[in-house]
């Protein structure tokens, strides 16, 4: 999508001239087997590490030539931003969170990871941390941490972001119908914070989050991704192809993680979102987005919810990799 187009078409967001984007490292992880979120449940002991081999990948994967910006605060989603959403699958609101209650949700991470939550174990490491983990401080042990899992009902702070009382009617109106009056009542699927640690915080390569969960096609799935942190390309802000929602479900591969094809990716058309602390991505489940590496000292701490309408029913992992596998598919990667 040109820039020219997103601001003629949605005035809600717009594209403006990406800066030259750092080189991504050239090193990457190896594969990650894909898995249903609601299968992932945190193992019951001893610390989780993210087990990869590094291999190389083309940089031009995550050289962004427009810049999405957006709207600010909740509030501020009217009708043309709804229509821009149904359009181009984002939609960036700014300032979405006040900067007590992104603090407060740091604390509770910072709580969660400092093991003062009894019977928490949804964290997962960077491997660098296997020897080094029993001796990092608190504030040491956060840039060793790729993500945590299931985490909203286990801190109030982190329930007050997912269930703050605008996003929610904000989801709602997302995940509406075209033509549905008024929205289904969300139900959160998933909850995620992805940290990307300074300098090693690593790669995700471009995918459909649909891909990973057992939900029926056509299921409306609206992500929900907020920055805790300054998020910029340098540390890995997300990077997304407007539009790619359009076309459907793509098949996925295990190669460096379970992701698109490399040589499917529509470079030309990429978008990074840069946001500023309590800011906010809303997207698509079947947007094609990715996270290059992070090449800078700062930290790149969000959270990720997942909504779905209420009363959705599961599909089986063998349904789900009938439409997003790859293995006995007539086609390469």
């Amino acid at each position: 999508m040109s820039a020219e187009t997103a601001r003629a078409t949605g005035p809600a967001t717009e594209m403006a001239p990406a800066t030259e984007m750092a080189p991504a490292t050239e090193m990457a992880p190896a594969t990650e087997m894909a898995s249903a979120m609601t299968a992932a449940a945190p193992a019951a002991d001893g610390p989780q590490f993210d087990n990869y081999e590094a291999t190389p990948y083309d940089h031009d994967l995550y050289r962004a030539q427009s810049i999405a910006t957006g709207i600010s605060g909740l509030g501020a989603v009217d009708d043309e931003a709804i229509a821009f959403f149904r359009e181009f699958g984002f939609l960036v609101v700014q300032d979405a969170f006040t900067p007590r209650e992104v603090a407060d949700a740091v604390d509770g991470l910072l709580d969660l990871i400092d093991g003062k939550v009894a019977g928490y174990r949804g964290i997962q490491y960077e491997l660098k941390a296997r020897e080094k983990l029993p001796t990092l401080t608190r504030e040491e042990k956060q840039d060793y941490v790729r993500k945590l899992i299931y985490y909203v009902e286990h801190d109030a702070r982190l329930k007050a972001m997912e269930t703050k009382p605008e996003l929610q009617a904000v989801v709602s109106r997302l995940l509406a119908r075209p033509g549905e009056a008024g929205g289904p009542t969300p139900s959160l699927w998933a909850d995620q914070a992805l940290l990307k640690p300074p300098l090693i915080g690593r790669e995700k390569p471009w995918h459909q989050d649909h891909a990973f969960f057992n939900l029926p096609m056509g299921t409306p799935v609206l992500g929900c991704w907020i920055a805790l942190d300054e998020a910029v390309i340098e540390n890995g802000c997300m990077h997304i192809i407007p539009g790619t929602q359009a076309a459907g479900p793509v098949v996925h591969f295990r190669r460096r993680d379970w992701q698109i094809c490399d040589t499917s990716v529509e470079l030309g058309k990429i978008a990074a979102v840069p946001l500023r602390p309590g800011g906010l991505l809303f997207f698509d489940g079947l947007l094609h987005h990715g996270t290059p590496p992070s090449r800078s000292a700062r930290r790149r701490r969000a959270l990720q919810f997942h909504f779905i309408p209420e009363g959705t029913a599961k599909t089986s992992p063998e349904e789900r990799m009938a439409v997003f596998g790859s293995e006995g598919k007539d086609v390469e990667c």
